[in-house]
């Protein structure tokens, strides 16, 4: 059982004993600590905060701790129950909200529950808000309001239709030709909040839409990480139902990932590379992505005219990144799509309704789309190290030994070959060191993978 602090904020598994596992004293403490945060941030005598979760068993448990909580320090809170991580987030903004909660522990297995905290904008804190809310948490430098003052609970239970409505009404979504499309598509919901929002999106959008696992029960039909592993059931569905294509999320739905017509993935890598093809066909101009995402992303930004930018790992990052260098479209290799003309954060609706208008313009299948584009295979492992170890001395080290091939260290430690790259870093959510490869074959890919993994191991002394 494990709980993981960090600046982005806290995740761990459910039951066990405080400090060791996100227990309801564990979740109060941080809820709490982000309240006191957040009020001292603000002028304002009163304060509201939007929260929602996904569908995962302890959410509603959760929920409760955490509404109740910011209630005793005076905080109003809308609550939206069952949501969508981009669903709060643009709620934020719509709500004129002083920031909002996220219950989910994304890509996680249902034993795991996290909270995900957003500031004014709808986006996530950064690293220094983060570091202040685990010193805040730390010191339970807190203080409650009085009878009087207590804050008050408005249930909201629109949140999600008006993001649909904000999807519908984005300027490069091509609503007619979708709908003249006659698309068909198999849903998986993974049992949680994919499965009460992208049916709807689809019918609006006109698509056949057969779902798969949208009851949102949080009893996860499978690994909910939208991997191809995973999705066996998904691909026979696709088949069987003779669908143009198959949509998968992550239980928040800020991931998303696609299959196409003879049940093959996509390739969550290509996820976002499709709608950054589409919105650069639209809108010249640069993309970012993160550093162990697919270098296709940069071809076809380079192909259209546009610049393309790596950033460290972590939607703060990648947002930061598209706002400075005033980026069209962004977001990372594990399905997540940032359209800074709907709001700065990973969202899986606006994804599939930009794959959507791409495919109805293309007049193509889903199989087709994937083979017009550059061809990068990649390999993704991790390796569980003593905890009692350096990782940041192993990765100095291992950057010592490749000084020879100008590694970048924005974030771990990325190095370039001519055959593909490399990219070792700590993860924010697992106590482990993933390492990430691409190369122009899937052996190529797999070989620099094991490779660096032995190398680390052996300079660990493992």
């Amino acid at each position: 059982m494990t709980l993981i602090k960090s600046i982005s904020g806290i995740r761990g598994t459910i039951g066990g004993r405080p400090e060791d596992n996100l227990t309801p004293i564990d979740a109060v403490k941080f809820a709490a600590a982000y309240g006191a945060y957040m009020q001292s941030q603000s002028s304002e005598d009163k304060m509201t905060i939007v929260i929602g979760r996904d569908a995962r068993i302890s959410g509603e448990m959760i929920q409760s701790l955490v509404v109740q909580t910011l209630v005793g320090m005076g905080i109003d809170i809308i609550d939206l129950g069952l949501s969508t991580t981009p669903t709060v987030e643009m709620a934020v903004v719509e709500k004129n909200a002083d920031g909002g909660i996220i219950l989910t522990a994304s890509h996680n297995p249902k034993q795991w529950n996290a909270l995900k905290l957003l500031d004014a904008k709808g986006e996530f804190l950064d690293a220094a808000a983060g570091a202040k809310i685990l010193s805040l948490a730390e010191a339970e430098n807190f203080t409650f309001a009085e009878v009087d003052d207590l804050g008050r609970v408005e249930k909201d239970n629109t949140a999600i239709l008006a993001h649909i409505q904000a999807v519908l009404a984005h300027p490069l979504i091509d609503l007619a030709a979708i709908k003249a499309a006659n698309f068909s598509a198999v849903v998986d919901g993974v049992n949680s909040t994919g499965g009460i929002a992208l049916p709807p999106l689809l019918e609006a959008l006109g698509v056949k839409c057969f779902p798969l696992y949208c009851e949102p029960t949080g009893h996860f039909p499978h690994n909910p990480e939208p991997l191809k592993e995973h999705l066996g059931d998904l691909a026979e569905e696709v088949v069987r139902k003779k669908a143009d294509l198959g949509i998968v999320v992550d239980p928040d739905v800020d991931r998303l990932a696609f299959m196409d017509e003879q049940g093959e993935m996509f390739g969550e890598e290509y996820t976002l590379v499709a709608c950054a093809d589409y919105v650069l066909s639209k809108n010249s101009g640069n993309t970012v992505s993160n550093l162990s995402s697919t270098s296709a992303l940069r071809d076809i930004t380079e192909a259209a005219g546009g610049q393309y930018f790596a950033s460290a790992v972590g939607e703060v990052n990648v947002v930061a990144k598209m706002k400075e260098k005033q980026a069209v479209i962004g977001g990372e290799g594990n399905g997540g799509i940032i359209d800074p003309n709907l709001h700065y954060g990973r969202d899986a609706l606006v994804g599939v309704a930009l794959f959507l208008s791409l495919l109805a313009q293309r007049k193509c299948s889903v199989s087709v789309l994937k083979a017009s584009y550059p061809q990068y295979y990649m390999s993704k492992g991790k390796i569980a190290l003593d905890a009692s170890l350096d990782v940041d001395a192993l990765l100095t080290q291992m950057e010592h030994n490749y000084q020879a091939d100008q590694p970048l260290t924005i974030d771990g430690l990325k190095i370039d070959f001519p055959e593909g790259w490399v990219h070792m870093r700590k993860s924010n959510t697992e106590p482990i060191i993933r390492v990430y490869a691409e190369a122009g074959t899937q052996k190529q890919a797999d070989a620099l993978t094991q490779r660096f993994s032995s190398e680390l191991l052996a300079i660990a002394g493992q």
